[in-house]
């Protein structure tokens, strides 16, 4: 979209606003810019062509392997290469001299690197490529760049280039890590994917507009989610039919798709790229309560929100409930995102809400999430195995399905295991008697993780005879894990999280957070 495509939407809703504003066109903002490009970017094709590099620095190895990733024949020029070049050598496209570089060997040349780190030989060499009429540039000497490089965010064939024209290189890597973030790796193959029907799609479709709607339709709809899931051959599916509809200029019936996705313990910074990625496509959100502020902050702004959550003894959506509420959302044409905390198959009721959705032919697709055993375990210091304590991990729940305490115990009783206990707060004191009874040792550790990594994350530790009485000071709320087992005294050792981190994670909750998250709508 062009600067002033989106000057005249603005315009448009300030007028609906009752005020008035003139359009401008990109003439004025020619005319009204305050400071002109610094470059001009472009992207250039390199490969099969010549790119010359002084210096076997790790600054000059850097810009060989950009150029050889773009195709191009690379010759060093350097008396002897760091251990970062080993890499290249047998790469049929990379030639090293031991000599100095000459101006014969800048013929047929298209971009040179000065990279020695000599100040005086990097200006020479550039003065020598620009005699030579090839475009140089020199690492960390602006003063000696006919062009610089970007930082790249390569999903060949897509590729993001980020600069702030050499005045602050960190501030473009950071840009460039929060595109990283947005963009799973799988774009690329999109692009090429879609690539594949360019051709038809100039043909059978004539006006521009009606390829436009097409392709906006494939990028952002039911088939770019159905190739990025892993489905291409649903995808293919997708793309030929919403051609021929494009075709007939009929619109297909919507059919939306439901995102099941685990947002972790607490944590924002746990989430997976995938889930963030998803997160921001939604047009509705049904959450639980395990599901944090940090994390529902980071969803869609304009997304429909549904709270769906559950408390012990009281359930405010029925389950099988929430899951005709997705179907019905979906068909509705809505992209619909469950959003559980910890992992939706671990105690999440995931599987019996993908059921719902399998038996509608309703599309779908799961992300996993850091589930609370792990999570609110490590933030405790508690590694939940051990060479010295625990050769295997049991994870149960205290509640059945219809909320009856139903435990293994000859699975929960064996040595050198761990115990993680989901949904256990309110049955502490049967667990508690029930090792007991059962023959355990009265004095085995245990520890209660309520809020797991979260700011207000709190620990206690006891042992199976005594974790009652302690409990009953820590007015403790949930949710709340509950680990059994000798691992439990290397906490004592081993922790590391500490709740005054809370402002890494207060920074979630910020407008300038919000600002960034919002970009992806």
């Amino acid at each position: 979209m062009r600067l002033h495509d989106l000057f005249d939407i603005y315009a448009q809703a300030v007028k609906e606003m009752g005020v008035m504003v003139a359009k401008r066109t990109p003439q004025d903002e020619l005319t009204t810019r305050k400071n002109p490009m610094d470059h001009l970017p472009i992207f250039l094709d390199l490969k099969g062509k010549k790119v010359i590099i002084t210096g076997g620095t790790m600054v000059a190895a850097r810009r060989v392997e950009m150029a050889l990733r773009a195709g191009a024949n690379v010759e060093v020029f350097a008396p002897q290469l760091d251990g970062e070049f080993d890499g290249f050598l047998d790469n049929a496209n990379f030639k090293h001299h031991t000599g100095s570089v000459s101006t014969t060997d800048l013929t047929d040349c298209v971009i040179a690197y000065g990279g020695t780190g000599n100040e005086a030989a990097d200006k020479a060499f550039a003065d020598m490529a620009r005699a030579a009429g090839v475009l140089v540039n020199v690492a960390d000497d602006f003063e000696n760049c006919d062009f610089i490089t970007p930082s790249i965010v390569d999903r060949d064939p897509l590729v993001i280039a980020v600069s702030t024209g050499g005045t602050s290189p960190i501030l473009a890597r950071t840009i460039r890590a929060r595109l990283e973030v947005m963009l799973p790796a799988s774009y690329g193959d999109l692009a090429r994917f879609v690539g594949n029907y360019r051709d038809a799609a100039m043909k059978k479709l004539k006006a521009g507009s009606a390829r436009l709607r097409f392709w906006e339709a494939v990028t952002t709809g039911p088939v770019a989610d159905r190739f990025l899931a892993g489905d291409e051959a649903g995808a293919t599916e997708q793309l030929n039919a919403e051609l021929e509809a494009a075709v007939a200029g009929t619109e297909r019936p919507k059919l939306g798709e439901v995102y099941l996705v685990g947002g972790g313990p607490g944590d924002p910074d746990l989430l997976t790229f995938r889930a963030l990625r998803l997160m921001q496509l939604c047009d509705v959100v049904v959450y639980d309560r395990l599901v944090g502020e940090g994390i529902l902050n980071l969803v869609r702004r304009d997304a429909e929100r549904v709270y769906v959550g559950k408390m012990p003894q009281q359930h405010i959506v029925p389950q099988q409930d929430i899951s005709q509420m997705l179907v019905n959302l979906a068909k509705q044409g809505k992209r619909v995102l469950r959003l559980k905390g910890g992992d939706p198959f671990i105690f999440g009721r995931g599987g019996e809400e993908i059921e719902a959705l399998a038996a509608e032919q309703i599309p779908f697709q799961v992300v996993p999430g850091i589930t609370a055993a792990s999570g609110c375990s490590t933030y405790a210091g508690i590694p939940l195995t051990h060479r010295d304590h625990a050769q295997a991990c049991v994870f149960t729940t205290a509640h059945g399905r219809d909320g009856v305490l139903d435990v293994d115990w000859d699975v929960l009783l064996r040595p050198n295991q761990t115990v993680a206990i989901y949904m256990g707060l309110s049955n502490t004191p049967h667990l508690c008697k029930g090792f007991i009874q059962r023959g355990a040792d009265p004095d085995l550790p245990v520890a209660v993780i309520d809020n797991g990594t979260r700011p207000t994350q709190r620990v206690i530790t006891a042992t199976v005879s005594t974790l009652c009485d302690v409990l009953k000071d820590a007015n403790f709320k949930g949710p709340a894990m509950i680990i059994v087992g000798t691992v439990v005294n290397l906490r004592e050792k081993l922790s590391w999280y500490k709740t005054n981190m809370g402002s890494m994670h207060a920074d979630y909750s910020s407008d300038d957070m919000k600002e960034w998250v919002s970009k992806g709508e």
